[in-house]
């Protein structure tokens, strides 16, 4: 890594025991639970730190166009310091957070001073990341150009269009583009500040932050943004969603098209009829993704061999568990579990 990389100015800082800055980027409008979730986050390791008797590693500040009181897309208003140009900044950022807003389109029309800004400091800062919608302001300062990014899944094809030159990666909790990041939006601030803590401190640091925090760190940056679970909860049918919920309680089980009409008393065509207008799938393809998500999670633990979460599943086999996997991931069950499992180090 070349001494004057940006990016090795966050270990250099780290290593020498030195507060580590973090600008958090707000703005009127703001998503209030992305810019407190990562500065809980990051506080919290600061917390851990201090437990050990070593000095805190962060040092945040939050940053506006114009210093005072910020109105959050909730009641919630925010103190903030101005933000100022790279060299009279003192001492200045190593890592830069921008987060997000109900309104993209609004904020970066009345906020035009935060791109210039971007595009101002971006070459002199160790770490940029444009959380949620936060991700658009990279791209109006043209940072995320022949990059893959990410944002939040509901204005991921507004980004795309608005920027033909971003590959965008729709369902991803998190992307690194070395030391350009973005993320998903709301509660994925959680897991991408995790992964800022597991980088700079280590994941023993992370995995004690998020014990404090009664979350888990067991979410990589190619995840989903939300399961197949959350599309199939959308029903108002009432006995189709008790259905749901009694086939995910039993995977294990033989699951025939035949027997689940039973459980609710209609003919096998009528109960499929309805799924396909409620979710535009089969029974039996439901069960399959029901049994993927269980699956996935099992191989996420890494506690369990193959044949274990084969029998868990319903899948019986390992055979048949690979199969699924390559249909619907592209890749066999160990090697999801390679790259997905919570405990890799």
């Amino acid at each position: 890594m070349e001494k004057n990389d940006p990016k090795s100015k966050v270990i250099e800082t780290l290593t020498r025991h030195l507060a580590h800055h973090v600008h958090v980027i707000i703005y009127s409008g703001f998503k209030a639970v992305e810019a407190v979730g990562a500065i809980h986050v990051l506080d919290q390791a600061n917390v851990q730190l201090a437990a050990m008797g070593q000095p805190a590693p962060y040092e945040i500040t939050l940053c506006t166009p114009h210093a005072g009181l910020v109105r959050s897309d909730t009641s919630l208003h925010l103190e903030a310091k101005a933000m100022h140009s790279f060299a009279s900044l003192t001492p200045p950022p190593d890592t830069v957070i921008i987060v997000g807003a109900r309104d993209i389109e609004t904020a970066l029309n009345e906020q035009p001073q935060i791109v210039e800004w971007i595009q101002h400091i971006h070459s002199q800062t160790p770490r940029i990341i444009g959380v949620c919608s936060g991700a658009f302001f990279l791209a109006a300062a043209g940072l995320l150009d022949g990059l893959t990014a990410t944002t939040h899944w509901r204005v991921a094809k507004r980004l795309k269009e608005k920027y033909p030159r971003i590959t965008v990666a729709e369902d991803s909790i998190y992307v690194r583009n070395d030391r350009i990041w973005t993320s998903a939006g709301v509660t994925a601030v959680f897991d991408l500040a995790l992964a800022l803590v597991e980088e700079d401190l280590g994941r023993n640091i992370a995995l004690a932050v998020a014990r404090e925090m009664v979350i888990y760190l067991k979410r990589p940056g190619g995840q989903p943004q939300f399961s197949q679970y959350l599309n199939f909860q959308m029903t108002t049918h009432h006995g189709i969603h008790t259905l749901q919920n009694w086939i995910i309680q039993h995977l294990d089980k033989d699951l025939s098209t035949a027997d689940l009409a039973r459980r609710v008393a209609m003919s096998p065509r009528n109960l499929g009829r309805i799924f396909l207008q409620q979710f535009g799938c089969s029974p039996q393809e439901f069960v399959e993704l029901a049994r993927m998500e269980k699956a996935k999670s099992l191989l996420e633990e890494g506690y369990f061999s193959l044949k274990k979460i084969a029998t868990e599943c319903g899948l019986r086999s390992e055979e048949r568990l690979r199969r699924a996997f390559r249909r619907h991931c592209g890749i066999t069950a160990r090697q999801y579990r390679d790259r997905f499992h919570a405990d890799k180090s």
